[in-house]
């Protein structure tokens, strides 16, 4: 499950705990304003962990790409262009009767994470450092 997805569901029920108090507004104001500092503190903390799992696995992929064995280069893009022409030949219907609407699906699946996954980790690269910047400066505030 996503870090922040998990933050944000741990403090739903004590934003609507607060929300059901009988006391006034003001008070009830306050105890949102400090609900919503802590939250933002494990929201930092989340994007900051999420930065990291990404550097380890860009690392990871970097030195697949710069390795001297052509094999431990390519092996990623090969795998995913073998699910690609697997995917095609099935719809033209040339694969075999052993090879159904299932595996199929799993195939695309692969295919999709393979490439959300390029996609996103190069767009979470760009853009986590300047929203825990963001988060960081508003903390300071």
């Amino acid at each position: 499950m996503n870090v922040l997805k998990l933050i944000g569901q741990i403090f739903q029920p004590a934003t609507e705990l607060i929300d059901n108090l009988h006391t006034s507004e003001e008070e009830k104001l306050q105890q949102k304003a400090v609900l919503l500092d802590l939250q933002t503190k494990f929201l930092i903390k989340g994007l900051e962990f999420e930065q990291e799992q990404l550097k380890a696995r860009a690392s990871i992929i970097t030195a697949e790409a710069k390795s001297e064995s052509w094999i431990t280069r390519s092996w990623r893009p090969i795998t995913m262009l073998a699910f690609v022409g697997a995917i095609l030949a099935y719809w033209f219907g040339l694969t075999p009767e052993s090879l159904n609407e299932e595996h199929v699906g799993d195939m695309f699946t692969l295919v999709q994470i393979g490439v959300g996954g390029y996609i996103a980790s190069r767009g979470a690269e760009k853009i986590v450092p300047g929203m825990l910047t963001a988060m960081k400066q508003k903390d300071k505030v």
